[in-house]
């Protein structure tokens, strides 16, 4: 009798760790809202001193997408782009807020109330 199973069965877990990889990660939008595009802040990103590490020596740097370019010219060309726009359309929303996730997840003062009023209404339909 040979074997029942295939020898490979980590179901192609390669995909997940590359996923996971924060090598690419950008900043999230509301860190952009909240922090970037204040324009003291903007100012600063905008005019970076020269940084070797950096591609383009950091004079190419599109705030709203919080990336670097190598040249003028592919940051011109990304400002054009429908990536750019998408995130400029998605910087437009307010960000959301600690109180409005705690909502999502049930835990904010709007839904006790509710419950207490929806007790009260029961109680009185009841009686």
């Amino acid at each position: 009798m040979g074997r029942l199973r295939r020898s490979r069965t980590h179901k192609a877990q390669r995909d997940v760790h590359r996923a996971a990889r924060t090598r690419a990660r950008t900043r999230d939008l509301d860190q952009i809202q909240l922090i970037d595009l204040d324009p003291k802040v903007r100012e600063k990103l905008e005019r970076q001193p020269i940084d070797l590490e950096k591609p383009g020596l950091a004079q190419h740097y599109c705030v709203e997408c919080a990336k670097y370019f190598e040249t003028d010219h592919a940051l011109q060309t990304h400002w054009k782009s429908k990536v750019h726009k998408r995130r400029c359309k998605a910087l437009k929303e307010p960000a959301y807020t600690i109180e409005e996730a705690e909502r999502a997840a049930g835990l904010g003062r709007e839904n006790y109330r509710q419950s207490t009023q929806n007790r009260d209404i029961a109680k009185v339909e009841l009686t």
